[in-house]
Formats: structure tokens, sequence, C-alpha cells
């Protein structure tokens, strides 16, 4: 597959999953580019629910999506549903609780730039 092709599939999978996510309600929907800084995926999408019931639904809807892009589903956490994971491949989708986000606070982790060295 040409990098153009890669490219339109990673957008039209990252929209699919942004649009399964807004269609039930999630909030604070965030796409984290993570190429060249991340070996196994390329994109991150974080969004919080306000109940672990929310956050099952929002997995389901997401491995949905990925399905329709014949992309087995691996997921995670839907037991204690505070912090469930559905890793599409190139997508890997983060779903928290408002609190948890906050507190393990990936978007700051990944948004630091790229090549900054802490010890200047």
């Amino acid at each position: 597959m040409s990098k153009v092709m890669e490219q339109e599939a990673l957008e039209a999978l990252t929209n699919a999953v942004v649009e399964a996510l807004e269609d039930k309600k999630a909030t604070d929907v965030l796409v984290i580019d993570v190429r060249g800084r991340c070996d196994f995926t390329d994109r991150f999408v974080v969004a919080s629910g306000r109940s672990d019931r929310q956050l099952k639904a929002l997995a389901t809807s997401v491995s949905e999506a990925g399905h329709r892009f014949n992309l087995p589903a691996k997921t995670e956490g839907m037991e204690a549903a505070e912090w469930v994971l559905v890793d599409l491949g190139d997508v890997v989708v983060h779903l928290f609780l408002p609190e948890v986000r906050e507190s393990f606070q990936l978007e700051r982790l990944w948004a630091a730039p790229i090549g900054v060295n802490s010890a200047s």
C-alpha cells in the first residue's frame, strides 16, 4: 500500500473512531499523533465517559467501528471499567472516567515535543 493510501486509511479509521465516540456522547475526545514516538501504533484517541456503563458502551462502539475496517479489536479493562483500552492496531483508544484520566495525564505525557532533552 502506498504512503498516501496508508495515510488515507489511517484518517478514515481515526474519523470512524471519533464518530463512534461522539455518537455515544464521549467527552473531551482528543486525537494524538504518536508516529515516530511510539513503536506499536500511529495514533492515540483519548476520551472520557461519565460512568463505567458508558465506558463499556464507548468501547463496544469503537470495536464495531474497527470491525467495519476488518480490524480485530483487542479490549482491556472492561471488568473494572475505569480505564478501558481498545487496540485497533494503528489506532489505540483510551477511555477513562474523568478522575482516572486526570490521574494518568496521558495527554501531557504524549504531547511533549519530540527531541526535548530534560537534562539541558
